[in-house]
């Protein structure tokens, strides 16, 4: 294909690409091809700096790029149409009618026969100007399918992008409000069952309290009675009356002594079942471990000088490490360490407000985590010093792929669908209140609700790998 053929193309591209009324043109061949016509003209193309096709003087002419028979003249011929004459080489002063690709500069036939530019690689100037040329109608050509598909990109895609981020956006707008809407709408039905649990237990204690109340206030003025009615006859009766009345006042005795006793009992006290559901504290604990304010989780660090020496702690006091044998090191001595089991303790204390808690468990198949009072056990190997198997701790377990909650030596076996990899922890101290979160399936795996009587710690016990705390 040659040059002017290519160039003949390019410039129709080139209209194409930049005229807005092509498309309707393309419609009438005869139009468009004498646009091409006046454009290919004479062998000569007038190529705008714009990319576009026009007349306008200011245009360049752009020769046929075929090398012609005449080839010394042709090059000649452009050099004039350049420069307005024909350039000289400085050492020899003879017309520059050469290319030398080896020092890339123009030459003469005496510098390529005997002078610098001896057995170097020299080509005609005219073939030259036909590769460089034909060069930049490649780059040309390139611009302008380049452009051509920035253009159908702009057109074609963005348009339609922008459009389907409107509609994708709306849909999940329309998804958040609907999601939202049936989570208000169960937690508004949920509060109003609570509500009337709450409201119905409530009456029940009342009424339950008035008959009480009623009851002992009648019992009360018949042993009152009772007893100023004995005092009188104690105090004001002649011994013959006294034990003439004998029959009548061991009758009255009999009464008084089967009143019995006022007993406190559980159906007079508010039942704390009466507030629980699943979904309010589903949620609860998701919002306070997943939601905006889980930044405001507690801050928990272990306590150096409570690491067992079967532990390594991080620089930041929030990785336990389990060791083997051949790494353990002996600690300083202090009361407060775990000597011979592998736990370790939190700070600070709870014992008011609301707090949270993640660790991540990652791969261990051997940790507990919860929750134990100050006064724990820490030496020896005992229950008393076991998480879990005292009075003084809580903890989830997980040994073998078991996973079950601890208290007291009691086990409850959860059930999860897979192995956790993170912990949440939520303790209420104002309603007593621990719970164990898996933050995976946003569901609540254990609940606990103990009258706590101290301040509880973060306990945390490891057999394998790593456990550590999530900020």
């Amino acid at each position: 294909m040659s040059t002017e053929y290519r160039l003949c193309e390019l410039a129709t591209v080139s209209l194409h690409v930049n005229d807005p009324e092509t498309d309707s043109q393309l419609d009438d061949p005869l139009k468009h091809q004498d646009r091409v016509g006046n454009v290919c003209e004479g062998g000569r193309l007038f190529l705008h700096t714009n990319g576009t096709v026009t007349g306008e003087s200011r245009t360049k002419p752009v020769r046929k790029f075929e090398k012609s028979d005449n080839a010394v003249g042709s090059g000649a011929d452009c050099l004039s149409s350049t420069s307005g004459e024909a350039k000289l080489c400085p050492v020899h002063e003879q017309e520059l009618q050469f290319y030398c690709g080896t020092e890339g500069r123009l030459t003469c036939s005496k510098c390529m026969s005997d002078g610098s530019c001896q057995g170097h690689k020299v080509t005609e100037l005219v073939t030259q100007a036909t590769v460089v040329r034909n060069h930049l109608v490649d780059v040309c050509e390139k611009m302008q399918l380049q452009a051509l598909r920035i253009e159908r990109f702009i057109d074609s895609t963005l348009t339609a992008r922008e459009k389907a981020v409107q509609t994708d956006a709306n849909s999940a707008r329309e998804r958040v409000l609907a999601q939202v809407n049936v989570v208000r709408e169960a937690l508004e039905e949920e509060e109003q069952r609570l509500l009337e649990t709450i409201q119905r237990e409530e009456e029940r204690v009342e009424q339950c309290l008035l008959t009480q109340r009623a009851h002992w206030t009648h019992t009360l003025e018949k042993l009152t009675h009772t007893r100023t009615s004995l005092v009188h006859t104690l105090t004001h009766s002649t011994d013959t009356m006294i034990v003439s009345s004998n029959e009548e006042i061991n009758d009255r005795i009999e009464d008084a002594e089967g009143v019995g006793e006022p007993r406190d009992t559980e159906q007079l006290t508010l039942k704390r079942g009466c507030s629980d559901s699943k979904l309010m504290v589903g949620l609860w604990a998701s919002a306070l471990l997943l939601g905006p304010s889980a930044h405001r989780l507690t801050a928990l660090r272990f306590e150096a000088q409570t690491v067992s020496p079967l532990l390594s702690l991080s620089n930041d006091q929030c990785t336990l490490t389990f060791l083997p044998k051949r790494q353990r090191q002996l600690p300083p001595s202090d009361p407060a360490r775990f000597d011979s089991l592998p736990n370790a303790l939190c700070s600070p204390p709870m014992s008011s407000g609301t707090h949270s808690w993640l660790l991540d468990v990652g791969t261990s198949a051997a940790f507990k985590v919860g929750v134990c009072y100050s006064s724990v056990e820490r030496k020896g190997s005992g229950n008393g010093a076991r998480l879990g198997y005292n009075t003084k701790s809580w903890v989830l377990s997980h040994y073998d792929g078991d996973l079950s909650f601890c208290h007291d030596g009691c086990n409850v076996g959860i059930t999860v669908a897979k192995k956790l990899k993170r912990v949440g922890l939520l303790l209420d101290w104002p309603s007593q209140t621990l719970l164990f979160y898996d933050p995976e399936s946003t569901s609540v795996l254990h609940e606990v609700r103990h009258a706590f009587s101290e301040p509880l710690l973060a306990a945390c016990a490891v057999a394998d790998q790593s456990v550590s705390i999530l900020h």
